[in-house]
């Protein structure tokens, strides 16, 4: 399932230097392969997974939940009935009617970002050390907001793409990654060849997470829970957890007669719901000043102790390495809070 094994990062600044990082190795993979692989493992133990079912309502009677939706094959409506129900939606979850009560999220829409990305098959391999990297790139927009953009190697192409807070008209999208792959192009396969490009389109989530996170017997998790690093849209590693904590909640609860809701909020909060707060914050704090990435990239290459701190949970470091992650954030405060563009 793994297409490469990525140990360098590569951020690339406002004014297009680029930054080094090692870490990892990191792994790349398509979605299509990696949900292939869990439905499979689902199934094996024991899972009945229902496809082309599109989520209606849900209602509670009792102590049990059900939930309507309508199946695509055919047309029909359907109901099912669960102790413990977990809502894994992505962005695109509309959850803001009473149904769905502590977890609804009023302005959730405010957080989405709007993404396109080409799947660019070349005739010849790019440049190796395309290979060995994951791009991310910071820059502004030809309408001046914020881009976030990306180069992902996979076995067959390369995942070139960029998103954008809030909407923005497709042609507008287009030209700008039109004009990014081009940039990619010249430096990793200028002279390869393409022998077919396909295009992909999302919403993905860069916003703050839903405050509560379940409601009795009703846990939500994923990109629909708002469980995304919003410095670079990565969220595949909190899904996956999230799913798990919700199984070992709902284990619990139907065991002890509990509501699963207390147990999933706490393992969400000690294991990742501060780290993604604080990327929250410091996204909108290097946005006001897009010249403060500059400054955090090469902070970051300089002293590389700084990223291995960084990759931890809050729960998995150790008191010196807190304070070290301190001190470090006071620097990088002192050096960029003043920053003008």
């Amino acid at each position: 399932m793994i297409h490469c094994d990525t140990p360098r990062l590569a951020l690339f600044d406002p004014d297009g230097a680029e930054h080094e990082l090692f870490f990892g190795p990191g792994h790349t993979t398509t979605r299509e392969e990696l949900d292939g692989t869990m439905a499979a493992l689902a199934a094996r133990e024991g899972a009945e997974i229902r496809t082309r079912a599109l989520f209606r309502a849900i209602a509670t009677e009792g102590d049990r939940r059900i939930v309507e939706y309508a199946d695509l094959t055919n047309g029909r409506r359907r109901a099912v009935a669960a102790r413990v129900v977990f809502f894994a939606l992505g962005a695109t979850a509309r959850m803001e009617e009473p149904q769905f009560g502590r977890v609804a999220m009023p302005d959730w829409r405010d957080g989405l970002m709007t993404t396109l990305q080409y799947r660019v098959y070349p005739e010849r391999p790019a440049a190796a050390i395309a290979y060995r990297s994951l791009e991310l790139h910071y820059y502004c927009g030809r309408d001046g907001r914020l881009i976030i953009a990306w180069m992902f190697p996979k076995r067959d192409h390369l995942a070139i793409g960029l998103g954008v807070m809030g909407k923005i008209g497709g042609a507008a999208l287009r030209a700008e990654l039109d004009a990014f792959t081009a940039r990619v192009r010249a430096r990793l396969y200028p002279d390869a060849g393409v022998k077919a490009v396909k295009t992909e389109g999302h919403l993905l989530y860069g916003g703050r997470a839903r405050p509560s996170v379940a409601d009795g017997d009703v846990l939500v998790g994923g990109t629909a829970a708002g469980f995304v690093d919003a410095t670079n849209g990565e969220g595949i590693f909190e899904a996956a957890l999230s799913g798990r904590f919700a199984a070992e909640a709902a284990v619990r609860a139907i065991g002890r007669g509990e509501h699963a809701g207390a147990r999933y909020a706490a393992l969400i909060e000690r294991r990742f719901a501060r780290r993604l707060a604080h990327r929250v914050r410091l996204m909108r704090y290097l946005e006001r000043r897009p010249r403060r990435y500059a400054l955090l990239f090469q902070q970051l290459a300089r002293t590389p102790g700084l990223g291995e701190v960084l990759l931890k949970e809050d729960c998995e470091r150790t008191m010196s390495e807190r304070l070290y992650l301190y001190r470090e954030a006071l620097r990088f405060g002192l050096r960029t809070f003043a920053c003008r563009d």
